[in-house]
């Protein structure tokens, strides 16, 4: 069971206006659906975790999330200490790393690098839910212009050549997300944008919606379906990621739909006769080493091998309690050699 810290963190170092950020489409982005900041944040984390997570919670979008400029940035810890701190951060559910891959048949691929970071702590179903909508938006949006998406990828961040992995600190249990409904046939007289909303309270009571609530979305959601997605990827979008207690079922679903309005797709006349069409790729990177596989590959943000390492030195490592034993014991020495 983790241990609350009673006294904070090492306060971390102000945000400079001039803290460098990614190339566009690269860099930090936030998940969304998260708690508002309190004093109590990352308190189950240690006392290095609690500092370099306060630090990157306050980080814009877009931000260099590289250990080299976060070492820069943190002056207690060097590059090892904070690549140690962001594999326990994956591991207690704040932050996954993300290479997306944007290819056209016969040309070049391109690639964007991102850290999704969530201030409130997540559990591998919510993020593996989360990254696939993510993957269902870029399968619905349309190729990104050159001038638009950076090709040229940042540098590499910086990884030691060994990894000593911190304690993993215990998740606090979160709700696996409600999957996404299939797509039911339309009823004559109701529209399917009234139908996938109505239809949503059916799969999880807390988005329970009265007629009168549907008819208020109905004009929003049917602005989804007239871009080109299906209701499938509609119902997906509106309940990937949900929060344990919904107040108000129609004021989240508003402001999803607003906010999460997706691209609106080419029509079939629009593309260049002949033209391949584009494929896109989405992986998670390993926190630790960096290597890519799908979500359900990498469970904690970790691949197999960093994750036994993870475990293996959590278990050998030394309890704070001994840790302080020995530094008292020491200052006892200390204490009896000097002159009197």
């Amino acid at each position: 069971m983790a241990t609350q810290h009673t006294s904070s963190a090492p306060p971390a170092p102000a945000l400079s206006a001039a803290y460098p950020m990614a190339n566009p489409g690269y860099g930090k982005r936030s998940a969304p659906g998260q708690q508002a900041r309190t004093r109590n944040d990352f308190c189950l984390l240690p006392t290095r975790e609690r500092y370099v997570a306060g630090f990157v919670d306050h980080l814009p979008d877009g931000a260099v999330m590289s250990v080299k400029q976060l070492a820069k940035q943190l002056p207690l810890y060097g590059q090892q200490a904070i690549s140690t701190a962001l594999n326990a951060l994956s591991v207690a559910g704040h932050l996954r790393r993300v290479r997306c891959s944007v290819t056209n048949a016969g040309d070049e691929t391109r690639w964007v690098f991102r850290t999704f970071w969530s201030r409130t702590a997540r559990d591998n179903e919510w993020w593996n839910a989360y990254l696939a909508t993510e993957q269902a938006t870029l399968t619905a949006a349309p190729v990104p212009q050159a001038s638009v998406l950076d090709t040229t990828p940042p540098p590499a961040p910086e990884r030691p050549d060994t990894h000593r992995p911190a304690d993993p600190t215990p998740v606090p249990h979160q709700r696996t997300p409600a999957q996404a409904p299939e797509a039911e046939p339309h009823t004559a007289g109701t529209s399917p944008a009234y139908l996938a909303l109505a239809r949503l309270g059916r799969d999880d009571h807390r988005l329970a919606l009265s007629a009168d609530d549907c008819a208020v979305l109905e004009p929003l959601a049917a602005e989804w379906l007239a871009r080109g997605v299906s209701v499938d990827y509609l119902t997906s979008a509106l309940t990937a990621g949900l929060p344990a207690k919904v107040d108000s079922p129609v004021g989240l679903l508003r402001r999803r739909l607003n906010d999460k309005v997706p691209p609106r797709l080419p029509t079939a006349g629009s593309p260049s006769p002949g033209a391949p069409a584009p494929v896109h790729h989405l992986r998670v990177e390993c926190t630790d080493c960096g290597r890519p596989g799908p979500p359900q590959a990498l469970p904690d943000g970790l691949c197999r091998p960093c994750r036994t390492a993870h475990s293996g030195a959590a278990e050998n490592s030394p309890h704070p309690a001994e840790i302080a034993n020995v530094k008292a014991h020491m200052n006892n020495l200390r204490d009896l050699l000097k002159p009197v």
